[in-house]
């Protein structure tokens, strides 16, 4: 980055500074601006969890106001010092619209504005895009940790199974706000009953209300402390109702400057990527195309934001390489487009991801990466891949007349999750071999690789299955085995039986029918080092990140019973599962 001198300013807090939504609604903000006359660039925050939390002068918050900015905090509607009632993702497309032409009318504002913020700060973010037009005082957004499709990534997940082992305890604790201004100590002093002993609210629940069921059960506590959520399980598949905040249905919209930011272990790690792709694709607006920015780095979802940190991430330390001030990465992205300053963060290709294996950041062209070659790697066994001491195997040779792979899932006793894309529940890298000794969990493993090989990019696995069951789930994960052993996870994904053809409109399998099916698990940016095997794991259940599917075929949300499933795997000539990996040229 290109330096340049700052002035750092004096610091005056305006506290609970009203603004009237268009459709009468009082929110309030915290107004952190220079103490210095004149006017200065606006910079909005939008969040649920109490705007008064800000109060740490080494927050981002005071450090655009040292640096010239009036920063705006604001508690959503129906969140703390704000009115109205919360319902969350679908509000915040409205009322961030509202709140950036409020925030540029300010007395101490110049009329220009940017948005900024991490995880439910960038889904506010995300949602402003998600109007036709955008405001039209705002001149650059920066969404750090967020969905962009909340179907694909905050309720559900891309294949259609509910994010479970999140969903339920971040909705209890956003909750306990909601029950504050209800009055309902009594259902406050419940909530105690959902969450494990020693953990705080947002950790992981008790083990019984994971598996409780039906999942749309959960008493009069959390439907009075999360209304929503009845509604969000109600509309189990992807359509108009989440279609009006997810950002590449809207992307031609989308006319102003954003840095996307995200990592590969993040829970919304879907968000960044696509909606960088989506708008520099379809935007009408020539220059916001053009001035789309991506940047990846190795960590889980908190990534370091106000401090430099290389951490976070699981068992896996990334090292000082991983080390990145992302603070004032940000505050160049706004100098630049809000102050008409060179920081030189525009200089470049446009995206930079951190290579994980070599540990190494790198810029690239465009996402997915140009340059690309789409290999895929072929599942092989004799009919015996169940557990890590099957005879499973992986290559880029496809198969010829293998016979198929089968295994059991029950419901009842459904694979556990380690680690990966999670929040709530443990996250990032996780020794995966507990899990692959299961009999439900088939393993494919390359031979040892000779030579380092890169994988940038989307990935996709590419199965033909059958079920006993009308409906089910098929899971995924690519794994990097380590010389001495040890299973790194690197993705994971499913597909529920229903949405194998639309995400919108679910169709049952017929039993016994071989088809074919689709897992996304997402993208990343690694290198397999020399020594090291391509390992692919195939289940039907990763519990509680993803809701058990009781196979039944019936509304999960509101079944009580379970079906055991019979899956079958084929690897053959006419059916080549396998994993498609995006290969780049060494």
């Amino acid at each position: 980055m290109i330096e340049h001198a700052r002035r750092q300013y004096g610091v005056i807090v305006e506290k609970d500074v009203p603004m009237r939504t268009r459709d009468g609604v009082t929110l309030y903000a915290d107004v952190y601006r220079p103490d210095a006359p004149g006017r200065f660039p606006v910079l909005v925050a939008r969040g649920p969890y109490g705007k008064g939390g800000r109060t740490d002068p080494n927050g981002s918050t005071w450090f655009y106001a040292r640096y010239g900015y009036v920063s705006v905090m604001q508690d959503c509607r129906g969140r703390f010092a704000s009115e109205g009632n919360y319902d969350p993702i679908f509000q915040e497309v409205a009322d961030g619209y509202d709140c950036v032409e409020w925030a540029a009318r300010l007395p101490w504002s110049n009329g220009r504005a940017g948005t900024t913020g991490q995880s439910y700060l960038g889904l506010t973010q995300y949602a402003i895009a998600c109007n036709d037009p955008l405001p039209p005082s705002l001149q650059a957004m920066a969404p750090v940790s967020a969905s962009s499709d909340f179907h694909a990534s905050w309720v559900y997940h891309t294949g259609g199974a509910a994010m479970w082992g999140w969903l339920v305890p971040y909705a209890i604790l956003k909750g306990r706000n909601t029950l504050e201004r209800q009055g309902r100590e009594d259902l406050l002093a419940a909530l105690d009953a959902y969450v494990r002993p020693g953990t705080n609210f947002g950790a992981p629940l008790r083990d019984e209300w994971y598996r409780h069921r039906p999942i749309s059960d959960w008493g009069e506590m959390i439907k009075q402390a999360a209304p929503y959520l009845g509604e969000h399980l109600a509309h189990a598949g992807d359509g108009p109702y989440w279609h009006r905040a997810n950002v590449s249905r809207h992307a031609e919209n989308v006319s102003v400057p954003m840095l996307h930011v995200s990592s590969w272990y993040d829970i919304f790690a879907e968000g960044a990527p696509n909606a960088y792709r989506s708008i520099r694709e379809r935007s009408r607006n020539p220059r916001a195309r053009a001035a789309q920015r991506l940047i990846m780095g190795p960590w889980a979802h908190l990534l370091p934001y106000d401090t430099p940190s290389s951490g976070g991430t699981g068992d896996i330390d990334f090292g000082d390489a991983a080390l990145i001030d992302l603070r004032g990465t940000l505050l160049n992205w706004f100098d630049y487009w809000l102050k008409d300053i060179d920081t030189g963060i525009m200089d470049g290709p446009p995206v930079t991801v951190f290579t994980m294996g070599e540990n190494r950041w790198q810029r690239l062209a465009d996402w997915p990466p140009p340059d690309v070659s789409y290999v895929p790697w072929y599942f092989h066994s004799d009919g015996h891949a169940s557990s890590l001491h099957g005879d499973g195997t992986l290559s880029t040779v496809p198969p010829g007349g293998e016979p198929a792979d089968s295994f059991t899932y029950d419901p009842n006793d459904p694979a556990p999750t380690l680690g990966g894309h999670n929040l709530t529940l443990p996250l990032g890298v996780v020794d995966q071999r507990p899990v692959e000794e299961r009999p439900d969990v088939l393993v494919f493993t390359s031979a040892p690789l000779t030579r380092s090989l890169e994988v940038t990019g989307p990935v996709v696995v590419h199965l033909w299955a059958s079920s006993s069951a009308p409906d089910t789930d098929f899971t995924a994960k690519l794994v990097d085995v380590h010389p001495d052993g040890y299973a790194q996870n690197l993705l994971d994904g499913i597909i529920r039986a229903r949405y194998r053809d639309s995400p919108e409109h679910p169709t049952l399998l017929e039993p016994g029918t071989v088809y074919g099916f689709r897992i996304d698990l997402w993208a990343t940016s690694t290198v397999f080092l020399p020594g090291h095997c391509i390992r692919v794991e195939i289940s039907s259940s990763n519990f509680p990140r993803f809701d058990a599917n009781p196979n039944t075929g019936r509304l999960i949300a509101t079944e009580t019973e379970t079906l055991p499933a019979r899956q079958q795997i084929y690897h053959e000539d006419a059916r080549p599962s396998h994993i498609l990996l995006p290969v780049r040229p060494r």
